[in-house]
């Protein structure tokens, strides 16, 4: 894996679960920067069955090559759900600063 900055979509039941990851994250310098954002409604089929969910949505900014083996292991540990949504997107672009801040924090 290449030393890439990503953006990491995690969905959460509740603001207190995404403090959980985030600080679990943060501690281990898995993430420089975890954004939470509330009320966001989720619509889904699982098991066959229409769902409906308000959950709050992570945007947590890290490294591509702590994705795989350290941030989806740390996650699941915490995360309640049987299959958590946790989903990376690469930065394409950014300030030169704050992407060498992630790569810093994420050492």
């Amino acid at each position: 894996m290449t030393d890439q900055a990503i953006v990491v979509l995690i969905t959460a039941p509740s603001q207190e679960v995404a403090r959980q990851i985030a600080a679990a994250l943060l501690e281990a310098k898995l993430a420089a920067c975890v954004n939470v954002l509330p009320g966001i409604h989720s619509y889904y089929t699982w098991e066959a069955q229409r769902q409906e969910d308000e959950e709050v949505l992570m945007l947590v900014k890290t490294r591509l090559e702590l994705f795989e083996s350290h941030l989806i292991p740390a996650v699941k540990a915490i995360h309640p759900y049987e299959l958590p949504e946790i989903i990376a997107l690469p930065v394409q672009g950014g300030l030169e600063g704050y992407i060498e801040w992630i790569m810093e924090e994420t050492e």
